[in-house]
């Protein structure tokens, strides 16, 4: 690059008029002056205007043809455009040629002295007269390097020794180390002693069967008992020579020479140093321990289940089309509403002003007023859906909104939200007046977000990364949690872009739950794994746990008890203690402390859905066998 700039600058100079006469100095004395230097009447030469910045440098290099010849003349501060001579003489400099084109290096040279011995010399030049006298300044020089040898100035070479030399490597080695070279020597092990199988006569038992001996051949060598195959002689004389003597002496002396022997120093660890020091179960009560109660009323697996916000009424969606209501304390089924199909998910709204209830029934969400509790707030919902006026715009939406009618209206139904594709999940903002739904399809309308209050509907993503199998509300910011399959997304819903991209390390997530904190995520896979996910150290799981032994279905938090829990295919529900600390140094404790059985596995189902109570350290799990249990 170098080389170029300075051919292509010799070139300009010496084709081109060089009109500034500041002389060979740097040029960047005159960057913050108007002018570049003077011409020969003494005149200021003004820097020429350029406004060219970087993008218009760009598109003048992909339009202009002739931008390859164009030189930048720094002294005149103008752009140089060269002709075909001058670039065909650029070449020839680069490639290490003559300037000029009709230089030939290889001609004929003229041979001024000839090997041949002339009579007359080619100079008659006398001799001159310093060449038969001494010097005088080579005599002052010697003279005054004898003085320096008398004075000891100079020292005299010394004659070079060859003898070889050679040097102790441990002679500077601490006698008293416990590593020392003494103490380290350890002796080469001891063949072992020949045996009865070596014998010339062993004994009928050390013989090998002829299926024994096939065995021997097959196997590998370095998987073989014994390296040769036991045989019996009448005498000592009979018996012939070793065939694997040398081969076996060869890789004794490789083990001599190349295994090395060193005595380590063994250090004592107390095993139970090495396990983790964790608290007792009963330490970290209260948690649920026993089953209390059993709902029973439907007929076929129950998919999902929700809490209200009291703690007082429990909801139930199954595949026989059916959504139960129950009351906690009772196990009394207080209401039953009869759907068009299986109901796939459910949520119960978390503003405890609205009562209502949202299901997910094939390709629509219907919102339910159960009509349960305080009839002041049951009729205040009724009100605040049906005190909806409509835009005098209606905005074009991806779902139809439908109000229920007759005999759906007395049964408690209030809203159809009908959609294009079946829908697999609704969940609730923490405020309730926004709920997502996932359609399971590989399409760009995978999400959409809902709004009860005006009655609109939107696609937040352009495209889906990803088929996507769970979504989810932050409890207090305006985050959105988005599972794929193997990848959880969190987005900001204010600033409209991708926050974190979380690595489950697993190859199929089924669900996921957030701490009521914010700041930690547990995340459920269909390959037996929950990974716990500290947001704020990192975007690898902090902790894996394996301990169900078939496929997750449901995780679940406890809203103020730092407790988790998390339901399997293998009947069974395993409740952890998870403690997240205010101090961000300590990490989050994660202690199993029980495994809660009592579901049978139907159709290789087992629990499919786990749910905290809001208030009480009590776990509900709905299952296959077409129950609800309640732990306490």
């Amino acid at each position: 690059m170098c080389d170029s700039t300075f051919t292509l600058g010799l070139v300009t100079n010496w084709l081109m008029d060089i009109r500034n006469t500041v002389g060979n100095i740097p040029m960047e004395w005159y960057k913050d002056l108007p002018h570049i230097g003077y011409d020969l009447d003494g005149r200021k030469i003004f820097k020429p205007l350029r406004s060219k910045d970087q993008l218009e440098e760009f598109l003048d290099k992909m339009e202009n043809p002739d931008y390859w010849r164009t030189v930048h003349d720094k002294k005149t501060g103008q752009d140089i455009k060269l002709t075909d001579e001058q670039v065909d003489l650029v070449e020839r400099l680069q490639k290490g040629q003559f300037g000029d084109l009709n230089y030939d290096p290889y001609q004929p040279a003229i041979d001024f002295f000839t090997h041949e011995t002339m009579i007359h010399p080619v100079t008659n030049r006398p001799a001159d007269k310093r060449s038969f006298i001494p010097s005088l300044i080579e005599k002052e020089k010697v003279s005054k390097l004898v003085h320096a040898i008398k004075m000891g100035w100079i020292q005299p070479r010394k004659p070079r020794d060859d003898t070889p030399t050679y040097y102790d490597l441990w002679a500077k080695e601490d006698p008293n180390a416990i590593l020392g070279r003494h103490k380290m020597h350890v002796p080469a092990p001891k063949l072992p002693l020949p045996g009865h199988e070596q014998s010339y006569n062993p004994p009928p038992e050390y013989l090998m069967s002829e299926e024994e001996r096939l065995a021997w051949e097959q196997q590998d060598p370095e998987d073989r008992k014994l390296p040769f195959l036991p045989q019996r002689f009448n005498c000592l004389r009979a018996v012939p020579g070793y065939a694997r003597f040398i081969h076996e002496r060869f890789e004794r002396c490789l083990d001599l020479y190349l295994c090395p022997r060193q005595r380590k120093m063994r250090v004592n660890v107390d095993p139970e140093d090495l396990i983790p020091k964790l608290p007792k179960p009963r330490d970290l009560q209260p948690f649920p321990t026993i089953q209390s109660m059993i709902y029973k009323g439907h007929k076929d697996l129950v998919r999902c289940i929700s809490v209200s916000p009291s703690g007082q009424w429990l909801v139930s969606g199954s595949d026989d089309c059916s959504v139960r209501f129950w009351e906690v304390s009772t196990g009394r089924c207080m209401k039953s509403v009869v759907l068009e199909g299986a109901v796939k998910s459910i949520s119960w709204n978390p503003n405890p002003v609205l009562v209502l209830v949202a299901a997910c029934v094939d390709r629509s969400v219907v919102l339910i007023n159960p009509g349960l509790g305080d009839r002041l707030l049951c009729s205040a919902t009724d009100q605040h859906i049906s005190g909806y006026q409509p835009p005098e715009e209606e905005v074009q939406q991806p779902v139809t909104w439908e109000e229920a009618e007759g005999a759906e209206y007395s049964s408690g139904l209030r809203l159809w939200i009908k959609h294009q594709k079946e829908v697999k999940q609704v969940t609730f903002h923490a405020r309730g007046d926004y709920f997502a739904v996932v359609l399971p399809d590989n399409g760009n309308s995978q999400v959409l977000i809902h709004q009860l209050s005006r009655r609109r509907s939107q696609n937040p993503f352009r495209k889906n990364k990803g088929q996507v199998q769970k979504v989810l509300f932050h409890p207090t910011r305006p985050f959105f949690f988005v599972a794929t399959q193997r990848y959880v997304r969190v987005y900001n819903l204010l600033k409209q872009e991708l926050t974190k991209k979380l690595l489950t390390n697993c190859k199929w997530v089924s669900s996921i739950a957030v701490h009521p904190a914010g700041d930690n995520l547990i995340c459920g896979s269909y390959d037996s794994k929950l990974a716990w996910f500290d947001m704020d150290l990192s975007t690898k799981p902090y902790k894996v746990l394996r301990h169900h032994k078939k496929a997750l279905r449901a995780v679940s938090f406890h809203k103020s008890y730092p407790l988790f829990a998390s339901g399997s295919d293998d009947g069974s529900v395993i409740v952890c203690h998870g403690m997240v600390y205010n101090d961000l140094l300590q990490n989050p404790l994660i202690v199993p402390v029980k495994v809660l059985r009592g579901h049978a596995i139907h159709r290789d189902l087992g629990v499919l859905d786990v749910m905290f109570h809001p208030t009480q350290p009590w776990v509900f799990s709905s299952g296959a066998d077409a129950t609800i249990r309640l732990f306490t």
